[in-house]
């Protein structure tokens, strides 16, 4: 089993319009509801892989239990579909868990998203979720993927606790976040972050990616995957570094493409790959998630033509 943490999960709401207009009225041609945050999202790409995994995090409110309803359809997937089904340990809060809002143009492709501010978590509350994650730890998973924004409440040293937890129970830990969470989660020493080239030039100051990269070893993290948009993925660990891009740039709505490509990580370490197959993954599932209308989706059949064609270089630099 795979664990991932969302502590600020949300529900997607998915507007397509026909143009998306500043200042004026639209009507909504498609609305999509899903599970999400960015480790819902990365739970549902692993089942659609075939791994089995478990979400744990927050959810609270009226919102929550909409969420949780729509994941238990994730719980049962069909007989014969190759999909593993995902199993919801979300911890109950007081507050309301948190909407985001996609609206998509269906004449450019792009999506203009909206997040809203997620629930105050109380002390008591975030004592009540480390029981969990330590049982959830103990439990049998082969991995832990730590991902996304904290919630109002959540102490900001919260992600360096989570990671220092995995390290103990021996679960090889992944964190994908951003800002101050990162930087305080890099001192803990986490088997891999996956941040985008904003992010990793945020945390260490420089703004080449190889350097940058570097510079986030040195404060803690044992390899760095960062995100370059359209120009692929860095990969850069104890035993080398890694570049790897799809042969061409695909069209679509780029929102969860990082979720992804965190679940071709975290599969391709479950199955014991080496980094390079693993980077050759994470890159063709993110290509072939521009091509889903949902985070947490990606298109098949642009993943089985994507995974053949990424070209991975390997770095000669030291």
């Amino acid at each position: 089993m795979i664990l991932t943490v969302t502590l600020n999960a949300a529900l997607d709401l998915t507007y397509r319009v026909p143009h998306l207009v500043p200042h004026a009225s639209h009507r909504v041609r498609e609305v999509t509801e899903r599970p999400g945050g960015k480790g819902l999202n990365v739970a549902r790409v692993l089942a659609a892989l075939g791994f089995e995994s478990t979400v744990t995090g927050f959810a609270g409110g009226e919102t929550g239990r909409v969420l949780r309803t729509l994941l238990a359809a994730d719980a049962t997937p069909p007989a014969g579909s190759g999909t593993a089904p995902v199993t919801d340990a979300l911890v109950p809060v007081a507050g309301q868990t948190r909407r985001t809002v996609g609206v998509v143009d269906e004449s450019t492709g792009d999506t203009t998203q909206f997040n809203e501010p997620g629930p105050h978590v109380t002390p008591e509350e975030w004592e009540t979720f480390l029981v969990a994650y330590r049982e959830l730890l103990g439990g049998g998973a082969v991995a832990v993927a730590l991902c996304g924004s904290l919630p109002p409440g959540v102490p900001v040293g919260a992600y360096a606790t989570l990671v220092r937890e995995a390290r103990t129970a021996r679960v090889p830990v992944l964190l994908d976040t951003s800002g101050e969470p990162l930087r305080r989660g890099l001192a803990a020493r986490p088997d891999i972050i996956k941040p985008n080239a904003e992010e990793l030039a945020g945390i260490t100051g420089t703004a080449e990616p190889l350097r940058a990269a570097r510079a986030a070893q040195r404060r803690g993290a044992h390899a760095v995957a960062a995100s370059l948009g359209a120009d692929g993925m860095l990969l850069v660990t104890q035993d080398g570094t890694w570049s790897a891009a799809v042969p061409e740039r695909l069209a679509g709505n780029p929102t969860g493409a990082g979720d992804s490509a965190v679940a071709g990580l975290l599969s391709g370490l479950a199955e014991g790959l080496p980094w390079p197959d693993r980077l050759a993954r994470a890159v063709a599932l993110s290509a072939a998630t521009v091509r889903s209308p949902v985070a947490g989706e990606f298109d098949e059949p642009t993943y089985a033509t994507m995974l053949p064609s990424v070209r991975v270089r390997q770095s000669e630099t030291p």
